[in-house]
């Protein structure tokens, strides 16, 4: 029995909450649904009640003191990540980390490095690259559905300048980190690492980027254009285009369908996600699959490429003289 902890009693914390009951109530009841952390001890246990939390904790050390605990989801803001996966790290906790896993490269190869001193498995929640749908984009585009790939388009946003972790620095706010880096995974899951990238943004009066415009280029000539935002609501489709035609993949945060049109914009087949539960269960089930084989990263989101994917974020970043307090 894998017994897990929640560090954070948000709205993404009460999400992951649901997937394990419900991965639960589907047959997997080698998850315990064990404790939950807040800085209030009253906010943990109101979330305990509402969402079935054997314990809750008024602090996160309090819980990670606990030895039932093994692995523990990071469901605070971006700024806060690298400190709280180094404390869960050093209590001999495994973490599952929210993306974006780290503010930068640098805390990113310290975590995974001190993770692997430690004998503990640490992986980045990007859910989109756990899911079969990510499996299904890539056969679609090796049958040669297309042609040859050539151009990607790709967009998130959402209206969102309400939320303090969205809209504040010093909790490394802003689209890139929240958003813009699912555009980026998209991109990268359908083309493989890009070899240039050119940025732009529009910031808020704090500072923030609200919206963001960048271009990624491949040495044979293939290029993909991505847009994110905080402040507008966009359809969040991807776009792969062809030789012979083009796809398109329906959210690409969480993509519900890929559709594929000919050269005369016929549609030719059309893949649909296989029922979810959340669509947050591969990343909880690969996870829990590698403790117990002993593994120290997942194969859908290994080290290397959560290090890699922050690297890239922080070129855009020097590109947007986008910098946060506390850095």
């Amino acid at each position: 029995m894998l017994h897990i902890g929640l560090l954070g009693a948000g709205r993404i914390a009460a999400v992951m909450a649901q997937t394990i009951r419900k991965m639960n109530k589907n047959g997997n009841h080698d998850l315990c649904l064990y404790a939950v952390a807040a800085r209030d001890l009253q906010r943990a246990r109101d979330f305990a009640g509402e969402q079935d939390v054997e314990k809750a904790y008024g602090s996160y050390e309090e819980m990670l003191a606990d030895p039932t605990v093994d692995l523990v989801y990071i469901a605070t803001p971006h700024s806060h990540h690298y400190d709280h996966a180094m404390l869960c790290l050093s209590h001999g906790k495994h973490v599952l980390c929210e993306k974006a896993f780290t503010v930068n490269a640098a805390q990113a190869q310290e975590l995974t490095r001190f993770a692997r001193e430690r004998g503990l498995l640490i992986t980045e929640a990007i859910w989109t690259r756990y899911q079969p749908m990510r499996h299904l984009l890539t056969d679609i585009l090796d049958s040669g559905a297309i042609g040859q790939p050539r151009m990607l388009t790709a967009n998130l946003g959402y209206a969102v300048t309400d939320k303090e972790r969205i809209i504040q620095p010093q909790l490394a706010g802003g689209a890139l980190l929240d958003v813009g880096v699912y555009a980026l995974n998209f991109a990268e899951m359908a083309f493989g690492r890009a070899a240039g990238v050119q940025a732009s943004c529009l910031k808020s009066d704090q500072g923030v980027d609200l919206a963001d415009s960048i271009t990624l280029t491949w040495p044979d000539g293939r290029m993909a254009v991505l847009t994110a935002a905080i402040h507008s609501v966009s359809d969040r489709f991807g776009v792969i285009y062809g030789s012979d035609g083009y796809l398109m993949v329906e959210n690409i945060n969480n993509p519900q369908a890929i559709r594929v049109y000919d050269r005369a914009h016929r549609l030719v087949s059309e893949t649909l996600c296989p029922p979810q539960l959340t669509g947050y269960e591969y990343e909880v089930q690969e996870a829990a699959e590698c403790i117990r084989e002993g593994r120290l990263e997942c194969p859908s989101m290994p080290h290397e490429e959560t290090i890699h994917m922050m690297a890239l974020m922080d070129h855009i970043r020097a590109q947007l003289a986008l910098r946060y307090p506390f850095e």
